[in-house]
């Protein structure tokens, strides 16, 4: 009995490795140039967190209260990544939790504000607005063109099969 119980403690998460699948496709898709070319959303170190994030919302939508320990996973993932990519630019070990604590703060953040504001178009292209564009202008096209992005993958999420999903094999559209 004990013996099972220092097994499991040292075992290795079965989820880690697809979700870190998972987290690469996502990361694939959310670095495409139509973000930023044609969406219009800056193609800097903040643009690309806030597609990244953007991306986030629409796994974790799609596997809202199922699979759970797959979702922490690719959430591990991201932070792990966020972490990764600070340490290679140099930041300190001292200033490596503060900005972790902001991007999660930031992370928590936006994936509420789409979730609230989702249902109501308006309101979610406010959403859109001010978390991937931030203080830059964006146009009604290119908000319009984003949205329906985000719906058209919402949609394309639900019709994948979560058994392939929580190996990893996730497909957006364009």
């Amino acid at each position: 009995m004990i013996s099972k119980f220092i097994k499991n403690i040292f075992a290795p998460d079965p989820f880690q490795l697809p979700a870190h699948q998972a987290y690469v496709s996502l990361v694939t898709q959310a670095r495409q140039p139509v973000f930023y070319q044609e969406y219009g959303v800056a193609d800097t170190l903040d643009g690309r967190f806030d597609v990244i994030v953007l991306h986030m919302f629409l796994l974790t939508k799609r596997l809202e209260n199922k699979k759970l320990e797959f979702l922490r996973a690719i959430w591990e993932a991201f932070f792990s990544d966020m972490d990764r990519s600070l340490r290679e630019m140099g930041a300190s070990d001292t200033g490596i939790g503060k900005r972790i604590k902001k991007m999660a703060q930031a992370f928590y953040g936006r994936i509420s504000s789409y979730e609230a504001t989702l249902d109501t178009e308006s309101e979610f292209k406010e959403s859109l607005k001010r978390n991937l564009y931030r203080n830059m202008e964006a146009t009604d096209l290119q908000l319009d063109s984003i949205t329906r992005y985000v719906k058209r993958n919402l949609q394309n999420l639900q019709t994948q099969d979560l058994e392939y999903l929580i190996k990893g094999e996730l497909n957006f559209c364009s």
